[in-house]
This record gives structure tokens, sequence and C-alpha cells, in this order.
């Protein structure tokens, strides 16, 4: 306890600036911004008071970083003799460390030092700053990461000599990804930012073909997944364990878990009760790439769950089931059928974005670019303002249709050159003045809202599809937990319930989705200065949904919801239909809005079930609203009538059914019923989903 209290306290000297910070600019390929965000942030630092230099900057001769750089001073670079005997210029870290400067601009960080310099690699030259107290702003791309040059160096096609350690980018205080769009990167190539005129053909063949970039994109989300700080209690780690149990082979059980933590956004991992674990059972086509096998929890094998870091328990049909049932579940879990197979179809779920997908095979339909972000204050509509800067000095015609600066002096600056459509007396876009004006290029900020008063157009994404549909380009903007399908994992990390939302398959209709990264230590340093919240909401909001483990938990899901949208590999469904059982009680409800957002997004059918013994007029008003809330999920809705409510609905599955129930609240007495769970397994249900219960019902609207 006291060595994570003086961690705590570390991590809040660094957050309030009082101690000197490593930031780490990291890029997927060449011309994807750092050095502009990192003399932006430079130029941010300048204007806060503190002392800023250059010690070295790569600007390769493009106007735009020339100019961002020019205010800024420059420590005077290091004359070394190289081979041959030429002259060559480099970064002076003497000079550096001599002078009163409290950050320092380092650019190219895998840069090799030449001979006589006192480190031989420039990301050393870093950590010495760091370690003298002067902060750094530095940057590379992730192609030069030890760990990623071997996968990167078989994409780019030619060797990668200069290099940088994993345990480098651990030691940093930020690590901030820098995503990116293909055809962003492609323009930048063409219009000769990036390469020298005569290099553009060459690069475009090689790492700037849009299948390379995409892959260079993913494993820049993978490095920053696996940097992203781990929540500490073991039911809000993103993390699913499947549990082999026996010898029987364990292929089939392993895809299902594999299947249904995907569909989560979870890394699976693995281990067996039966012996040592035998990392040959758990091969590739079971596992995922973040997975891993891990050995034993301790007294797992007694039902035990203390020892377990993981939010989801996954296990077969057996008496470890019964084990872990005998006691109220603080995490979910998923009993599966161990001779099951690996996915079934579903014939009733639909696209929630069918009708317009099918628009898309049409010519002249407007393309549609997302900027995601962890949560509000990450910098996405800056993000999206800046890309139409960029648009509009190509000649490109941008209109902000509508833009929310929130109050935030560097967004309305950055609003200013771009022309702006007025809104409607409501506050809400006008969208006949914008299809009438009809730009190429459309900025419509918050993509998540609801609309006052638009009747058929109840979601801002519908005023988005109508602009769509006639031939205009759109850029706008999202925020992570505003997913339908994330919605239970955002409550669980979080303990907050998101009002507004929209369905995942948003992503998969966007043409492009760009990560708008940044690191919890920023996000509460931009709120305590007013940049995200009016000052009387940032306290709580600092001690709620802005602590430090919320933040990282939400950045380790936008990024996973980055990697789950642009991979090309088929997701298998682990069953076709969620059948839910619940009490005749109004508060179920909220079970059912639980299942219904994970049915939603599985893309599987949704069936509920009640069994009643009684018909009284409380009852029948129970019903009526369950009836409801199901119906809004485009389930069906059952209500029976038998003795025993285990038996009846299980005789009611189907193959390809998961019975899904919640755990009970409280322990078992001696001689008390035992739960519903327990009895369903008794019953005969082969697959069992045991949701553990949500405390509390936040209303904060997000």
């Amino acid at each position: 306890m006291r060595e994570e209290r003086r961690s705590d306290a570390a991590a809040l000297l660094v957050e309030l600036g009082l101690t000197p910070k490593l930031t780490i600019y990291l890029g997927g390929a060449p011309g994807a911004g750092k050095t502009h965000r990192l003399l932006t942030d430079a130029q941010l630092e300048a204007k806060a008071g503190r002392r800023v230099a250059i010690g070295w900057l790569e600007t390769k001769g493009r106007p735009q970083l020339e100019a961002l750089a020019a205010p800024l001073p420059r420590i005077p670079p290091r004359r070394y003799t190289a081979a041959g005997g030429a002259t060559i210029e480099d970064f002076d870290l003497d000079a550096a460390l001599a002078s009163n400067y409290e950050t320092i601009v380092l650019d190219e960080l895998a840069h090799a030092n030449p001979p006589g310099a006192e480190h031989t690699k420039r990301w050393q030259d870093a950590l010495a700053l760091r370690e003298a107290g002067k902060s750094v702003l530095g940057a590379f791309n992730v192609m030069h990461l030890d760990t990623v040059a071997p996968v990167a160096e078989r994409i780019v096609g030619y060797p990668i000599r200069e290099l940088v350690p994993i345990a480098f980018l651990r030691k940093a205080d930020r690590v901030i990804a820098l995503d990116v769009a293909p055809s962003v990167l492609e323009s930048r190539l063409r219009t000769g930012r990036i390469v020298r005129d005569d290099d553009v053909e060459r690069a475009a063949a090689g790492i700037f073909q849009p299948k390379n970039l995409a892959m260079m994109r993913e494993l820049l989300l993978r490095v920053v997944d696996d940097l992203t700080m781990p929540v500490i209690a073991p039911s809000k780690v993103s993390i699913a364990l499947a549990v082999v149990v026996g010898t029987a082979d364990s292929e089939p059980f392993l895809r299902r878990a594999a299947a249904f933590a995907d569909a989560l956004d979870l890394a699976l991992e693995a281990t067996a009760l039966d012996t040592v674990p035998d990392e040959r059972r758990f091969t590739d086509a079971t596992l995922r790439a973040d997975g891993g096998v891990i050995p034993p929890p301790a007294n797992l094998a007694r039902g035990d769950l203390r020892a377990v870091r993981a939010s989801l328990i996954i296990v077969p049909r057996t008496q470890l089931a019964e084990k872990i049932l005998a006691q109220p579940l603080d995490r979910d879990l998923l009993v599966a059928d161990p001779a099951g197979t690996a996915s079934v179809a579903s014939e009733g779920a639909r696209h929630p974005y069918g009708f317009a997908l099918g628009d898309r095979l049409r010519i002249g339909y407007g393309k549609l670019t997302i900027y995601l972000g962890s949560v509000a204050g990450s910098g996405k509509t800056y993000a999206m303002l800046d890309r139409a800067h960029q648009l509009v000095d190509d000649g490109v015609d941008v209109v902000a249709a509508l833009v929310e600066t929130h109050g935030r002096a560097e967004t309305a600056e950055k609003l200013v050159g771009i022309e702006q459509i007025a809104r409607l007396p409501n506050g809400e876009i006008d969208l006949d003045a914008l299809l009438k004006r009809h730009p190429q290029v459309a900025l419509i900020d918050e993509l998540a809202h609801t609309n006052l008063g638009a009747g058929a157009r109840a979601k801002r994404y519908d005023d988005v599809i109508a602009v769509l549909r006639s031939g205009i380009d759109v850029l706008t903007t999202l925020n992570v937990q505003h997913f339908d399908g994330v919605g239970d994992a955002v409550e669980r990390l979080t303990g907050t319930r998101v009002r507004e939302t929209l369905p995942d398959s948003v992503l998969e209709f966007a043409d492009e989705v760009v990560f708008v990264d940044v690191t919890p230590d920023v996000l509460r340093q931009r709120l305590r200065e007013g940049k995200i919240y009016p000052a009387a909401r940032i306290d709580a909001a600092l001690g709620n949904f802005f602590r430090t483990e919320n933040l990282a938990a939400l950045r380790e899901l936008a990024v996973r919801e980055m990697l789950r949208a642009r991979s090309q590999r088929k997701r298998e469904r682990p069953f076709a239909r969620i059948v839910l059982g619940v009490a005749p009680r109004e508060r179920d409800a909220v079970l059912i809005k639980r299942a219904g957002r994970l049915a939603r997004r599985l893309d599987v059918d949704l069936r509920v079930v009640t069994v009643t013994a009684n018909d009284d007029e409380a009852t029948r008003t129970a019903i009526e609203v369950l009836t409801r809330v199901t119906n809004a999920f485009q389930g069906t809705f059952a209500a029976e009538s038998a003795p025993d409510a285990a038996v009846r609905i299980v005789s009611g599955l189907a193959a390809g059914d998961v019975l899904t129930v919640e755990s009970p609240r409280t322990r078992r007495g001696f001689f008390g019923k035992k739960s519903f769970a327990v009895r369903a397994l008794a019953a005969g249900a082969r697959e069992l989903l045991v949701l553990a219960p949500r405390e509390g019902d936040s209303t904060e609207k997000l």
C-alpha cells in the first residue's frame, strides 16, 4: 500500500508539471505529423511561460514547419568530424544541459549520434536531459522500435538500421500516437510534403502503398495498447481469462472464448487447471495475437476468483463453473460448452446502416472521416480543424456546418479562416442551408449528439447521412464511450452510464477513422486549466469520470475499437441468440438493456423470457415495461407460467442459444435457495452467460 501511495504521488507531481517529463510522439509512417505536433505543443508550453528551445529539428525544408519553429530559440549545434574529414552538425547535449531552458525539443530520437558524442543514440540524450531536470518533447516512427522493426522490415522491404528499445518507451512519461488516414499521407506524398519530388514514385511503391500503411497503423496502435496503463482492480482490466479444464481437445472451447473476447474488445489470456499448461495446446488458431498463456491463478480450482486479473472469466461446463457460481460475482462469467461448435450463423440481426451501406455503392456518395477520441478534451475538434485548413490550403471548398468550440480559445482560434454556416435558432445544424451551399467538404462536430425537435432526424448522424447522400464529404468527431456496444464496458470501467449512443457499426460505415491520442495526465491538466469543462465542474470531474485510471481505460478501449474497425479478419459469432431470463419486475429493464447492447455488439438475436405464477396488476405493469424495452432492441419478449422458471426457460433453448442471467447480489444462506444460474445448469443449460450486477445508476450525461 505504501508503494502504491508513493507511485501515485510521483504520478501527480509529473501530471502537475512539477517534475521533468519525457513526451514521445510516435508516428505510424513518415509524414504522420510528428514534428508538427511536437512544435505545436512546444509553442503552447512557451505561451504558458515555460522556457522552451529547439535542441534538434528535422523540418526537411517544409515551409509550414519552418514557420512553426521560427519563434522558438535554438541551441547551437555541435560540429563533428565525420569519416573522410567532413564536418557535420548535430545536437549538442552539453550545451543543452548547460542552458537555462526547461523544455528541449529533440526530433528524430532513433538517430545514431556521430563518433565523439557522449551517447550512441539520440534517445539516450533524451533520457540524460530528463535525468538532469529538463523536459523533452521527442518524436520517431514506430518502425524504429526494436520489437516492431522485424515486422516493419517485411512490410517496407528494406532493413531498418536505427533502432529504439521498447524499454525506452516504457520509461517515457507520455507516449502519444499520431494516427493519420492513408489517404491523407498519400496526398502529402504526392504534393511533395514528405519526400523529394524525384523520390515520390519510389516511396509510393514502398511503405506508402495503402496495405503497407494500414499494417503500420495497426502496429502503432498495438504498441500504444501495450503501453496503456492498466487499471488495478481485477474486475476492471480489459482482459478475458479462458480456463481449460481436463485433457480433452480444447480447440473448440478456446475458439469460442476468443470470439466472445474479441467482440468485447478484451485481450484473451488462457490457463489450464489439469496440469502445467502445455503451450502447444494453445495454438495460434485459437488465441488472438494479444493473448497469452498464464499459470493458474491461486485458488482458482476452488472457484475463488480473488487472484484472477480479468473482467470476464470463461470456463467450460464443469464442476469448476458450479464452484464459481456458488458465490456472488464481481465480474462476468461465461460457461461454455466444451464440445460446442466454433461459431453459429445468425438470421435475424441486421446492420443498423444497411440502407446507407447500399447507397454507398452508387456513384456520387460523399466520404465520411471520423476523428475518434477517448474522451472530451482529447483534441478531436482541433485535429479536424487542422485537417480542414490543410484542405483549404490545397484549394478544397470547406465549410463548417457545425463546430463546437466549447469556449476553448485554441479551438476558436483554429476555426478562424473557415467559412461557417449559421445554425438554426435551436442551435442545431441548418441542413437545408448546407445542402444549398453544397461545399466539397463539411465539418459536422459531435456525431453522437441528439438533435432538438428534429423529427425524423433524431440524431446528428442522420443529418450526416443526408449530407453524404448529397455527395458532400464529411469530417466529424466522436468519443469512444458513445458507441452503443461499449456502454457496458464504459459503465464497468468508470461507473458512468452514457446516455447518448450510436451503433458501433458507424466505424464500418466510415471511409476513414483517425485516432486522436492523448495521455491521461494531459487530459487532467487541460481540465484543470478550464479547457474542457467550466470551473464549477472541474473538481467533481477530476474526482470522478476524469480519474487517471478511468482515462487510461477509455484510451485503451479507443485503441481496441480502432484495431477492431481496421481488422480484415472475419469475426466469428460465438452463438446465434441471447436468451435472457428476467424476473417480472421493472428494475430488470436495466438488465435487458445490457443484454440488448451485447446482442447488437455480437450481431445476434435477442429473446427475453420471464416466468411467473402470478397475474396481478403489478406483474402485468412490469411485463409491459419489459416488453417495451425489449422491442427497443429489436428483441422478442415472452411471458410464461410454470412452477420452475429454470426448467421452463432451459427447455425452450435451441441450438446456438446462450442463456443469460444476472448473478445474485448476496451470498446464499446455508438453507437458502440455489441461484437461478446454478439451477439453470442443473436443468441442462449447455451455455450460460452470468452478468455481474452493476452498482448504482449514475445520471451523469456524457
